[in-house]
């Protein structure tokens, strides 16, 4: 559905208002999830007070009918959208304890990154060029034994958050070890995201083989679950490959038990398609079908080359593709059958990968690829508008991930992850078409305000909650130490 552009209609403001009015009414018993409180008195001015209202000349809401506001405004409390309206009409029914001004302003739901492994920001370069297998075996995976530990982690996911935010990230799903010193990191930073416990079948950084990575995984989401909002600890398996059939059911079983998530890399390589065929006489995805692995609320990263037979497996378990085009193009995985599958009825989102295999976090240029890259392969321009990739990085992401009822779009009851976006910049000039300029034009330098949970991460392209400059310090010792230990194993 085209974009409805609107100064919005009496009705749509009342009934905007109305919803609002009665959110702010309800007890914490009677509003589900993360609740708005009951009101807080009323101001100086007579009007009941929001934490935040936030303006911008357009409101891209990535609701269910597409709407676009034009000048317009998000009142937000108690972390919760409780007004979404014309600017006039927000603050007409509120005042706020703070207020974002909206000129030259793009309101619209933050980026939701799919799947990455945030703290390998810091070997970001360390091995380019290279075919999966040979950049996984000869150079990640030693390397992840030589330095990976807790404070490795802890700063290469600083890192991450911190390029992530300036780019309008506001939820990433994450994959790598030592998970609670990346939910830690998360819930200082305040992004929220999804956290893995990494399983797989060899000595890892912090566990001794599968059996140990899956009890662990265990204790990590036993202290987690429930503890913040923000932070959904999840089971991370690493793939098929690295893992044989008794552990990933015992994987499965592990997650069922604990009730959360898990996300695997899937059908990413023809390497992992032959190992499939060669190990269990049938394909990535049916394997995955045949052991009940996909019994369960799982996330797909990449599914490069999954088989016409196996989209409507996809489709049928409600499994979270993650598209991963500049890593897929970077290690030359291949071309995702990503039209094929949106046509399918697949939950797809977009997602980074690693720095390491990317060579950043920038979900813009992840976008722009997803859309470029389809049109190419299939020699035809309207394959996966503009409209369409950016639904993947927000609504569509959501519901890839399994939190299309909290976060991805913006309407009243919504959790408040959404961001800014100026243009002013020379390349918004002139502006025609506000969804073509967020796909084909902006990037993450355009980012000018980043907020999740109701509370601000970014305010005019200055990060509030990561210390930069201690990061960029540590970041950069570290990575003398692991340059030279590099140079003394190639002597």
């Amino acid at each position: 559905m085209k974009n409805k552009i609107c100064s919005p209609s009496p009705a749509w403001i009342l009934t905007s208002l109305l919803i609002s009015a009665a959110l702010m009414a309800c007890t914490p018993a009677e509003t589900p999830g993360n609740s708005v409180t009951e009101s807080e008195p009323a101001s100086a001015s007579g009007l009941p007070t929001v934490d935040l209202i936030v303006e911008g000349e357009y409101i891209v809401t990535m609701d269910e009918n597409q709407t676009v506001v034009k000048g317009g405004a998000v009142a937000i409390k108690d972390g919760l959208i409780v007004a979404l309206a014309s600017a006039a009409d927000v603050n007409a029914q509120y005042t706020a304890t703070e207020h974002v001004a909206g000129d030259n302003r793009i309101v619209m739901p933050g980026l939701i990154n799919g799947h990455s492994h945030a703290a390998m920001t810091l070997l970001r370069g360390v091995a380019d060029d290279l075919a999966l297998m040979d950049w996984l075996n000869n150079y990640i995976f030693p390397a992840e034994v030589q330095f990976v530990d807790a404070d490795f982690v802890r700063i290469g996911t600083e890192l991450a958050c911190w390029e992530m935010i300036r780019g309008g990230t506001t939820m990433f799903v994450d994959m790598y070890y030592f998970p609670d010193v990346v939910a830690d990191v998360v819930e200082s930073c305040g992004m929220r995201a999804m956290v893995s416990a990494t399983v797989i079948d060899q000595r890892s950084p912090d566990a001794e083989n599968a059996a140990d990575s899956i009890r662990k995984g265990l204790e990590f989401i036993g202290r987690w679950k429930d503890k913040n909002s923000r932070i959904i600890p999840i089971f991370g398996p690493h793939a098929n490959y690295t893992l044989n059939a008794d552990q990933l059911r015992e994987t499965r079983a592990a997650a069922n038990e604990a009730g959360v998530s898990i996300s695997i890399h899937m059908s990413e390589s023809q390497f992992e398609l032959q190992y499939s065929k060669d190990s269990y006489g049938m394909t990535p995805i049916t394997f995955f079908e045949s052991i009940g692995f996909l019994d369960g609320p799982t996330i797909a990263a990449h599914v490069v080359w999954p088989t016409e037979a196996e989209i409507p497996i996809l489709v049928e378990r409600r499994v979270g593709v993650i598209h991963n085009p500049t890593s897929n193009m970077k290690l030359a995985s291949g071309i995702s059958p990503v039209t094929e599958m949106l046509r399918a009825g697949v939950l797809v989102g977009l997602g980074t990968d690693g720095a390491a295999s990317n060579n950043d976090l920038d979900m813009w240029e992840e976008m722009r690829l997803a859309a470029f890259l389809q049109k190419v392969d299939r020699m035809d321009p309207e394959v996966m508008s503009a409209q369409t990739v950016l639904t993947m990085a927000t609504s569509g992401g959501a519901e890839a991930i399994g939190l299309r009822d909290q976060i991805g779009a913006l309407s009243i009851g919504m959790k408040a992850d959404l961001i800014q976006v100026s243009f002013d910049d020379v390349h918004f000039v002139p502006t025609y078409d506000v969804i073509s300029h967020l796909v084909y034009v902006a990037d993450e330098q355009d980012v000018a305000t980043v907020i999740v949970d109701g509370k601000l991460l970014m305010r005019d392209k200055v990060i509030l909650t990561v210390d930069t400059e201690r990061v960029a310090h540590e970041a950069r010792e570290l990575a003398k130490r692991i340059q030279a230990a590099l140079a003394e194993r190639n002597q």
